[in-house]
């Protein structure tokens, strides 16, 4: 009988150490993701969907990360081709530099580059004070911006990123911010590009900028963004990279380890929240007489993928967007939650017809 007892005993011992070294082969979660940053935020450009976020809300300084908003502004707002000159304040301003000399002319375009690559505070306060008559008025149209675009936890003293009281942000905001900028092609084309030469005024050769941001050659298919540091802000980066059509955007704030992080953060995107396309543009909705005016796609995980949903919500037969052809919407959901729509028309509706008789015109252009 005692011999039987600890039969049974070895058995249940031996029964929940192989339950217990099965577990490492659970899948990762997506609340699972950890850094060494003090704050981190990982966003699917495409979709605007945060990924990951750990202190995510919390307000910091935000370094150089502040050039970001600057180039966004400077492009939204200035003439690219348009010399910009630098004045006393620029060409003085303290940190990290490209060298600017009073009174110096170079295209908003080009100084656009020594910002984003070389993270030229003289350069953020030359477009600053060009663009928006003054700096201050600049950081007006900074604000302004962060406003718009729902940034609620962000505020901006100046357009450069040295340490202000009042000049914060925090990871979900910057996150926010960068799938908001990337969308823009002249900011794509910069924030990309490893090395930029420009015409140098005061030599016989050309200025060099080699961007400071080294993800761009660790990390496969990386194309962006900023690194940032202050003595009270410590490391910060903005990383983006592409993978089979997907682009992710990664923040972390005052990171020791940053370069490391942001790969195994971007690792970790592509792997558990890849795009899945729900709707190509122009596919017919089962049993209706419409089609989807654009494609749609979203970043799902495995579990989620099976709880998706869509609906049919038709306009009313009167209004503008009924008269233009637009029948109503189909939205997707994952349980309760909506996360997107695209508007429907009839198959055979003008509307569509005249979109691809652009894009046709000016693909052909």
């Amino acid at each position: 009988m005692v011999a039987v007892r600890l039969y049974r005993i070895a058995i249940l011992m031996l029964t929940v150490l192989l339950l217990s070294s099965m577990t490492v082969t659970y899948p990762v979660q997506a609340n699972r993701l950890r850094t060494n940053a003090k704050a981190s935020a990982l966003i699917d450009v495409t979709s605007g969907r945060l990924l990951s976020s750990e202190n995510g809300d919390t307000p910091m300084r935000i370094a150089s990360l502040t050039k970001i908003m600057t180039a966004i502004v400077a492009i939204e707002h200035g003439q690219l081709k348009e010399n910009v000159k630098t004045g006393i304040r620029a060409a003085g301003k303290e940190g990290s530099s490209i060298y600017l000399q009073v009174g110096e002319e170079m295209s908003l375009v080009n100084m656009l580059y020594g910002l984003m690559l070389r993270s030229g505070n003289d350069a953020a306060t030359a477009i600053a004070e060009h663009v928006g008559g003054s700096e201050e008025g600049f950081v007006y149209l900074m604000n302004q911006k962060a406003a718009y675009l729902g940034l609620t936890n962000t505020q901006f003293k100046n357009p450069h990123g040295l340490d202000a009281e009042g000049h914060y942000s925090t990871a979900n905001d910057l996150a926010k911010l960068t799938a908001y900028a990337l969308k823009n092609k002249v900011f794509a084309q910069i924030v990309s590009t490893d090395m930029k030469k420009v015409p140098n005024p005061h030599e016989k050769w050309d200025y060099r900028w080699k961007n400071k941001n080294k993800m761009l050659s660790m990390y496969e298919g990386a194309d962006g963004v900023k690194t940032g540091y202050t003595k009270k802000a410590l490391r910060c980066l903005v990383s983006s990279a592409t993978r089979n059509g997907q682009q992710l955007a990664a923040v972390t704030i005052n990171d020791g380890d940053d370069w490391r992080d942001h790969s195994a953060m971007l690792d970790w995107g592509f792997k558990h929240f890849p795009l899945k396309p729900l709707a190509a543009k122009g596919q017919a909705i089962s049993g209706q007489p419409y089609v989807t005016g654009n494609a749609f796609q979203y970043p799902l995980t495995v579990d989620e993928e099976g709880k998706v949903q869509s609906k049919l919500v038709l306009l009313p037969a009167e209004g503008i967007r009924y008269a233009m052809g637009e029948r109503g919407a189909l939205e997707w959901y994952v349980g309760e939650k909506k996360i997107g729509q695209v508007p429907v028309f009839e198959k055979n509706s003008i509307r569509l017809k005249l979109s691809k008789e652009s894009k046709q015109k000016l693909k052909n252009s």
